[in-house]
């Protein structure tokens, strides 16, 4: 089973989320549906970008890892910025 790290963006403001989950379509619209606690306050939320992992342990890590390190994060959505 595929695992996605996936990155959300605001409509409303420059704010993003990082998740990770094995139903991607479904989680997307929990987030725009107001389900999901941290960003519901937030919504509506476009999916900006997405990692596909075999596995969930590398998908949790590399969630950690752009959480937890901010450049990492921002090197990302300048990517997604970018292209835009």
């Amino acid at each position: 089973m595929d695992w996605f790290v996936y990155f959300l963006k605001s409509k409303k403001k420059r704010w993003y989320y990082v998740g990770s989950t094995n139903r991607l379509e479904e989680r997307i619209r929990e987030h725009n549906a107001g389900k999901v606690f941290s960003t519901k306050l937030h919504c509506p939320l476009d999916l900006v970008y997405f990692i596909r992992f075999d596995k969930e342990v590398s998908a949790r890590s590399y969630e950690r890892k752009v959480k937890n390190m901010r450049k990492e994060k921002e090197r990302i959505i300048r990517i997604i910025e970018n292209s835009i």
